[in-house]
């Protein structure tokens, strides 16, 4: 299959950078905006992508579509698009790039594939794809090596198997490390704030787990404003766990501290205007102060 047009949705924080990453290939990158913010819009102008309104219209004209949106939308795009595909006899490759589990991935599946679509899986790791940033495109599914094409220096394609789902294992998997161990952190910070030893547990730290403590910093200040697409992706995760016979619980916590830091006034800014001076400590600070919520 010879990729030559994308139809991706939607143009947030990832799907903007991964976009573009694309159109620096010569791909041609094409959005549907109707019923979108008007933050979605300005990305998608600012990274010069056609917009062409309707889903209906982005299967029938793109080659492949991607789903690269908040987690929690994941199932609701694969409605819309199996309608598209019915409403339009288009036959068109629907690939799905978001933090779920394999059983959402499944259930997916089985939505596109009964409207006649073609669908493969993946799974993305790493930071937006901007200035100097790498980022880890894990796809899978039968004829999954068609996505190579889109790969690129900063965009890096691994086809990991026949198999669907098992991209999305993958992404739920490293997923649980990287944003579970952000939240156990940012739980126990908060807590010695609160208490009383923050300055007292933070010399410890310094002194036996020095690299740890500094790692976790640096994560907190992009954090909050996306942490309302962690919540569904802890919960997805928790899905996860639970189908291969592990607790799910720590998982459903996890999703806990993301809400409450969703719900507070720095997880309601946006990665484009939140304070680029704000340092990991400040976060913990401003957060453990925050009992509105708590």
């Amino acid at each position: 299959m010879k990729i030559e047009s994308i139809g991706l949705m939607s143009p947030g924080d990832m799907g903007q950078a991964v976009a573009m990453q694309m159109k620096a290939k010569g791909l041609y990158v094409y959005t549907a905006l109707e019923h979108r913010s008007e933050r979605t819009r300005a990305l998608a102008r600012a990274a010069g992508l056609t917009d062409l309104g309707t889903l209906a219209r982005l299967v029938v004209e793109c080659d492949v579509v991607l789903s690269v949106m908040n987690p929690g939308a994941a199932l609701g795009f694969a409605r819309d698009v199996a309608g598209a595909l019915r409403a339009t006899g288009s036959s068109r490759l629907i690939v799905d790039c978001n933090a779920i589990a394999p059983d959402t991935v499944h259930e997916i599946a089985r939505m596109v594939e009964g409207a006649g679509g073609r669908f493969l899986d993946a799974g993305i790791i790493g930071p937006p794809p901007r200035g100097d940033a790498k980022t880890d495109l894990y796809v899978s599914g039968p004829g999954a090596v068609d996505l190579e094409q889109l790969g690129g220096a900063q965009l890096i394609v691994h086809v990991i198997g026949e198999r669907i789902a098992d991209a999305s294992a993958l992404k739920m998997c490293y997923g649980a490390l990287n944003k579970g161990t952000q939240a156990l952190w940012l739980d126990v910070l908060m807590a010695a704030q609160r208490l009383g030893v923050g300055g007292i547990l933070e010399q410890q730290l310094r002194q036996s787990q020095a690299d740890l403590h500094d790692r976790a910093l640096s994560q907190f200040p992009s954090m909050p404003p996306k942490a309302h697409r962690w919540v569904p992706e802890m919960l997805e995760i928790a899905k996860t766990l639970a189908a291969a016979g592990i607790t799910p619980k720590m998982f459903q916590g996890a999703a806990d501290i993301y809400r409450f830091v969703a719900d507070t006034a720095l997880g309601k800014e946006t990665p484009e205007n939140r304070d680029q001076a704000r340092d990991g400590e400040d976060v913990v600070r401003i957060l453990a102060e925050d009992r509105t919520r708590s």
